[in-house]
């Protein structure tokens, strides 16, 4: 034992006497240590905290119970009694502190992972975009020369590239607007005025003006709505929503095909759903179908017939970042012979 009154070299060379021995004892505690944070390397964090709190306290106590020959006097007693207050202390502390920085380090990696997502999303819509933009400006370009060179000279020729020039301008200013709708949503510059609204009118409205496009495709539309409910939102955006999932089922079902659209009540959410005929969607692409600029494997150039349709892939994007503005949520899912769409939106207050 050390002896507080003996000068600094006989503490000092007791001390490197006493060091041999305390390393023998404690070096099996850390080598087991070590083997055990080895073997939970793949646990939680909580479970490595504890092991890293645990080793060098035993390790202590092994060192004093080992030089002191297991002599229980006064003092060993003491210090057996510390080490095991010590314990009960930090356990529970690194206890939390492990769940914490577990929690930390799973929202970060989370983040990162949204972020790159959504970086993979930006570069994709960029690409996508640059395509559906330059094709009708090549088409406008070539049109317009032909116009001014004379090249078409009949009354009939000049209006029909005229309407195809106005028609090609329409689906560009409804690209610039559903990317400037798309911009505001993903920015957080979105503002709603908000209302009780009639989710039955609303559908009534849109679906009033989606027929005539369907009735030129073959696509028969049916609606059922055997209640009304009101929700709290923002009449124009939710026409959007509802203009948007009506298009997009209009689009991918085949001539003489339904489109229906049901709304409903359920609990405290209003529902909309929309079903159509596409033939459903690919289990691999199921989970994609609200990401921007993602159309499956639908051919990126319109045909003619629904070139005041197709826009950049945004439509559904666009969809889901109102509904989710609106606190609501939206679902798709296969369905009988296509797929379904379902919005649910928490009912006003009466």
């Amino acid at each position: 034992m050390l002896d507080p009154n003996e000068s600094f070299s006989d503490m000092l060379s007791h001390a490197l006497d006493i060091l041999p021995v305390a390393l023998v004892l404690v070096l099996p505690v850390i080598a087991v240590g070590a083997a055990l944070l080895y073997w939970v390397r793949r646990g939680s964090l909580t479970t490595t905290m504890t092991v890293l709190v645990l080793v060098p306290i035993v390790a202590m106590l092994t060192g004093v119970l080992g030089v002191s020959g297991f002599m229980f006097n006064a003092t060993l007693t003491t210090m057996s009694l510390v080490c095991l207050l010590v314990l009960l202390v930090t356990l529970p502390v690194a206890l939390l502190l492990g769940n914490a920085i577990a929690r930390r380090s799973v929202w970060e990696r989370e983040a990162r992972e949204r972020e790159r997502a959504a970086e993979a999303s930006r570069r994709e819509l960029v690409a996508w975009i640059s395509h559906d933009l330059r094709t009708p400006l090549a088409g406008i370009r070539a049109m317009a020369e032909a116009l001014a060179d004379g090249v078409v000279s009949s009354p009939t020729e000049v209006s029909g590239y005229a309407n195809r020039i106005g028609g090609e301008t329409r689906r560009l200013s409804g690209m610039v607007d559903d990317l400037f709708e798309l911009s505001r949503i993903t920015a957080g510059a979105l503002r709603l005025t908000m209302s009780q609204v009639a989710l039955r009118e609303v559908v009534s409205d849109v679906l009033s003006a989606q027929v005539p496009v369907a009735q030129r495709k073959r696509v028969r539309v049916l609606a059922d709505a055997p209640t009304a409910p009101i929700v709290l939102g923002s009449n124009p955006e939710l026409a959007r929503v509802v203009r948007n999932l009506v298009s997009n089922a209009i689009r991918h079902t085949p001539p003489d095909g339904t489109v229906a659209v049901q709304i409903g009540v359920d609990g405290g959410d209003a529902v909309l759903a929309v079903d159509d005929a596409c033939g459903g969607i690919p289990d691999a692409e199921l989970g994609r179908v609200f990401d921007v600029a993602f159309r499956g494997s639908a051919a990126r150039t319109p045909s003619q017939s629904d070139e005041e349709q197709v826009g950049g892939g945004l439509g559904l994007a666009i969809a889901k970042g109102l509904v989710e503005a609106h606190k609501g949520r939206i679902d798709a899912h296969n369905h009988g012979p296509g797929c379904r769409f379902e919005v649910r939106l928490p009912l006003a207050a009466v």
